[in-house]
């Protein structure tokens, strides 16, 4: 069977779509038995050697190569083989195909289902190793990367927002002394620590009393709680000086965890701003943080190699990895992302 490629799509006929459609899930029927396929699926059938061959519309035969490479479907057709390969069928993401295509490249339906039957598993995003993701751009669907060799790697996104158990007993007035990168607090009540990770004591972990050092962040909150004289405002202008506006933007997603009962604490170990406990019922049942929090921009473009990166040293921790969309304003969008096998 030979197919036509025009306006962007290829078009077969006779008896195409009993033979493409309806058994294989493959493009969509335009009338009768005819079909059009999406050259990313027309690639495809030629690789199998389901189709002889593409002419265009000047009459020239293309083949699997000169097909690829006309229409530029090199990455797409890398992830459309694979996913075929794990027995899934799915769908370029082209208007009046599905709805909302411009989500997405490519939809997957579920296991033993196709495109007739109107239900998607995933939707996909297919980059390079090198293409810049502007996170206004990340709405929920997989990210299937193909990096130089050709290798695939799979990131489910998802949004959600943060909860946890901790209910921390503050005082009503602290002793504190204010240094250039943190805050010291005398006579610490012993709750402060103890039922709200506050602070670390100065004397080191093994040590049960003395004073305690605080975070310019976590200053800055209990301020905010009205638990220190100095107020709010004037450790976050401190703050900045010492770390930079970016001081204003942590802020905004640390107060938004504490608030919604998790204890947000330094995440440098990981080269994070946060690591987060949810399940949280004092220091001395202390168990492993959930989550790893990186702070960024609401327009923040993502590489996909350090996504991967950050991805990658979360799973190996054993924690899910968090972007803070963080707006001045304090409007915060969280998005989790992490590495799935469809």
């Amino acid at each position: 069977m030979n197919g036509t490629l025009r306006d962007g799509v290829v078009h077969l006929s006779g008896n195409a779509r009993q033979q493409f459609y309806d058994s294989g899930g493959y493009g969509r029927p335009a009338g009768g038995s005819d079909l059009v396929l999406a050259p990313v699926e027309a690639a495809h059938l030629l690789y199998r050697g389901d189709l002889d061959a593409v002419r265009d519309e000047d009459g020239t035969s293309l083949r699997f190569r000169s097909l690829l490479t006309r229409t530029d479907a090199v990455r797409a057709f890398v992830v459309y083989k694979d996913l075929r390969d794990r027995g899934f069928y799915l769908s370029p993401a082209r208007e009046g195909w599905i709805d909302h295509p411009d989500t997405a490249d490519l939809v997957v339906y579920p296991r033993g289902k196709g495109p007739a039957d109107d239900e998607i598993a995933y939707r996909l995003h297919v980059v390079g190793e090198r293409s810049p993701l502007p996170a206004t751009t990340i709405d929920g669907h997989v990210l299937a990367v193909v990096d130089e060799d050709g290798e695939l790697t799979y990131f489910g996104t998802e949004w959600l927002s943060p909860s946890g158990t901790a209910d921390p007993t503050l005082p009503e007035e602290l002793d504190a002394t204010l240094m250039e990168d943190r805050m010291l607090v005398w006579n610490p009540p012993e709750t402060l620590y103890e039922t709200g990770f506050f602070g670390q004591r100065l004397a080191g972990r093994n040590a049960d009393s003395g004073p305690l050092q605080l975070s310019l962040l976590e200053a800055a909150y209990l301020a905010d709680c009205d638990v220190i004289e100095m107020s709010a405002a004037e450790i976050g202008t401190h703050a900045e000086q010492v770390e930079g506006e970016r001081f204003t933007r942590r802020y905004v997603a640390y107060k938004a965890l504490r608030e919604a009962g998790t204890v947000p604490k330094s995440g440098f170990k990981f080269g994070a701003d946060f690591r987060v406990y949810e399940q949280f019922d004092g220091v001395e049942s202390l168990g492993h943080s959930d989550k790893l929090i990186r702070v960024a921009q609401p327009d923040h473009e993502f590489l996909p190699r350090e996504l991967s990166l950050d991805v990658r040293l979360a799973g190996g921790v054993r924690k899910r990895m968090v972007f803070a969309l963080t707006a001045h304003s304090g409007e915060i969008e969280w998005l989790c992302v992490e590495r799935i096998t469809p």
